[in-house]
């Protein structure tokens, strides 16, 4: 009994040295599908930050969006766990039927998981971007430990982790940066019945032979964090309304093509919400202003139309086998996320791991989540009625289970996963979403939309169901990736810096600097193209020149005065694929997320624009040309003297539309910057100018 109770003290002890305050977190951002990995093995809710409001953090897709507040706005992740059962376990005198151990979906694992290593390996060295001298990185910045040429990803993500049940699990995540692969990651695991119960390298149970060994992976989804509190006043943002689908559990015949092992999640009905059909979670006046939206952003656009989920790509049916083994994952499994077992976890309660291993070890449930809330499948998912919570405070997860294993000393047991989203783009959701509103809201409306040069007509919810083929594309080439060893067509290299220079010196204030440099080693790429975007980083990007290969240099002069631009940069290779590994044959580019700048760069930033050569004796805000306007209009001002100006537009209730300058220096003049109002709706609008202490404001109306 003493030694259980120091076994106890010692593991209470741990609670507080390895808190989830102390845990690191990397992110992996290489492409268009970034998450955040925890050196404990599996990313727990609130795990990253420790504000309640950021739950749902993490799978971001398409990532390079952000919400009102600058920060992201399509996080679909709410939380992971990391259970590793095994029977018949004596430790410390004492004998458990069932002993479990657990990181997630809310314990953070201490006493029970011990990271040993935390690493992230790149192929390349990182490009440096720059923006008037400064570095500004991503909230998602990638640091990266270590370059290795001959790695077989891009990015590799390297997590080693003791646990208490004396098996140490090898996590690996890959990030490819290949535009056709950019939106998963392979996570590879291996467990090693190791002995090494903790954090130190001694070993203290050399020779256990661990029984009913079985590894359960819990996903808790809601897609997606921008729609929080526009579908449901915060509990989508749990995952409430979230539908969970499965392929390859036996359960029911799949389609072909279909034939994968998989658990996805997508936006489903959620029916607290009257005011209209929310799959897809469509944006209308109805809901906003909200939390993580504009106030303007009301155009209907479908802002979490995309699909995401879990595919095995590899699992070995007994230890070292190295044969895939199709009946694994043996349990696939949905279940309330709100469930008791789900919190205050602790691999010394026998009673309470016997609940969760006997879950662990559940088998194939029948039936699917989807087909529980709406039978009829995907007729009804169409046309959906039923609640996806069925009747439970917090929606529910899906899991699967590898196992069960028997692991003697120095055995290992693998398998090789992979998680990513995918759907509609980000114009096809402004699109579609307008259309069905101006057809008010009608769940029969037809849209004729044009994909990959060919002309579909569907209604919006046959619309937002392309996103799940979509995902299942994504799946399969994740397999085919897999299956090749990883041997996929390679983008060309991104450049080894970036440097965007705003026009602020004599001689360059008509004009944007934009340079760079070859990544040494590396071949030459057939050119370079730079895409440009206004106002923010997320806004749509235009292509605005390509430069030869030897180029390393382009002025930008067509930049509009007083506004802010974000560019990226792509090497281009014009036969860079061969077709192989499900890559279409032809051009690759390397991926914008490797060479995109998060900083805005002005041009004619202090510059008048020509006038009489007289200076205005006054502040003053002149007529805005056009007004009415349909699309954008012309704010012209002028300074009697060099000062900061700041102009921003507000809707007629008072809230901030957009900033079309921020305390941007201009000389004594006339000037004007241009608002492009994008998929604002009709309205009154309120332009204010700031400068030296003094406003003006004036009306403006748009007019569709």
């Amino acid at each position: 009994m003493s030694r259980l109770f120091a076994r106890l003290c010692l593991a209470f002890l741990l609670c507080f040295a390895v808190s989830a305050d102390a845990q690191s977190n990397r992110w992996l951002s290489a492409g268009s599908f970034h998450n955040w990995y925890s050196e404990v093995g599996s990313e727990r809710e609130i795990g990253f930050r420790s504000s309640g409001a950021d739950f749902q953090y993490g799978w971001r897709w398409p990532a390079i969006h952000r919400d009102r507040d600058l920060g992201p706005a399509t996080d679909m992740q709410v939380a992971k766990g990391l259970w590793i059962g095994a029977t018949n376990v004596t430790a410390d005198g004492v004998t458990y039927p069932a002993r479990v151990v657990h990181v997630g979906p809310r314990v953070d694992g201490s006493g029970e998981f011990f990271p040993v290593r935390f690493e992230l390996i790149s192929r390349r060295d990182p490009t440096v971007v720059t923006v008037d001298g400064g570095r500004f990185a991503p909230e998602a910045e990638m640091v990266v430990d270590a370059v290795d040429p001959t790695l077989e990803a891009d990015y590799v993500l390297v997590n080693e982790v003791n646990t208490l049940l004396g098996l140490t699990m090898e996590r690996r995540i890959l990030q490819f940066s290949q535009d056709y692969h950019d939106n998963y990651h392979v996570i590879e695991y291996t467990f090693t019945n190791t002995g090494n119960t903790d954090g130190d390298p001694e070993i203290e149970q050399p020779d256990q032979t661990l029984e009913g060994v079985v590894v359960f992976l819990q996903n808790r989804l809601s897609v997606v964090r921008e729609t929080r509190f526009v579908i449901g006043d915060n509990p989508t943002g749990w995952g409430k309304h979230t539908m969970n689908d499965a392929r390859g559990d036996g359960v029911l015949p799949d389609a072909p093509g279909q034939e994968f092992r998989a658990q996805f999640s997508w936006h489903g009905h959620f029916p607290a919400f009257g005011l209209y059909d929310n799959i897809g979670g469509p944006i209308l006046p109805a809901r906003v202003p909200a939390t993580f939206v504009a106030p303007s952003d009301t155009s209907g656009r479908l802002a979490a139309s995309a699909f995401a989920g879990t595919v095995t790509l590899f699992a070995e049916g007994t230890p070292e086998s190295g044969i895939d083994d199709a009946r694994q994952p043996a349990t696939t499994t949905w279940f309330s996320s709100d469930e008791s077992y789900t919190i205050n976890n602790s691999a010394f309660d026998a009673a309470r791991m016997q609940v969760e291993y006997d879950l662990m070890a559940s088998g194939r449930k029948s039936p699917r989540h989807a087909n529980a809330v709406e039978p009829t499948g995907l007729p009804g998912f169409l046309n959906p009625t039923g609640d996806p919570a069925l009747g439970t405070p917090g929606g529910m997860s899906y899991a699967n289970g590898y196992g069960p294993y028997t692991l003697a000393p120095g055995e290992s047991v693998r398998f090789v996963i992979a998680e990513g989203a995918a759907g509609l783009s980000r114009e096809a959701t402004i699109d579609i979403g307008r259309a069905w509103k101006q057809a008010g809201a009608d769940p029969t409306a037809l849209f004729t939309y044009e994909v990959g040069g060919q002309s579909f007509t569907k209604t919006k919810n046959q619309w937002v169901f392309t996103s799940r083929d979509s995902l299942f594309q994504t799946f399969r080439r994740a397999i085919a990736n897999f299956e090749s060893g990883y041997d996929l067509p390679r983008s060309p290299a991104p450049p080894a810096t970036f440097a965007v220079t705003s026009g602020t010196d004599a001689g360059m204030d008509d004009r944007i600097l934009l340079e760079w440099t070859a990544l040494a080693g590396e071949p030459e790429p057939d050119a370079w193209r730079i895409y440009r975007s206004r106002v923010r980083y997320d806004s749509t990007a235009t292509l605005i020149h390509e430069a030869a290969s030897s180029d390393r240099r382009f002025e930008d002069r067509t930049a509009e005065p007083g506004v802010e631009h974000f560019y990226y940069i792509q090497a281009v290779d014009r036969d860079g694929s061969d077709g192989s590994v499900r890559t279409p044959s032809g051009e690759l580019t390397s991926n914008r997320y490797l060479a995109q700048t998060y900083e805005g760069a002005l041009r004619l930033r202090g510059v008048a624009i020509e006038d009489d050569g007289t200076l205005p004796e006054t502040l003053a805000l002149e007529a805005a040309y056009p007004n009415p306007f349909a699309r954008s209009t012309t704010v012209r001002f002028a300074l009697p003297g060099a000062a900061d100006v700041s102009v921003t537009v507000y809707n007629v209730l008072g809230t901030e539309v957009v900033r079309l300058a921020v305390a941007q220096p201009y000389a004594a003049g006339r000037h004007e910057v241009t608002w492009d109002a994008g998929a604002l709706a009709s309205g009154v609008y309120v332009v204010e100018l700031r400068a030296d202490g003094k406003r003006a404001s004036q009306r403006v109306l748009l007019a569709r």
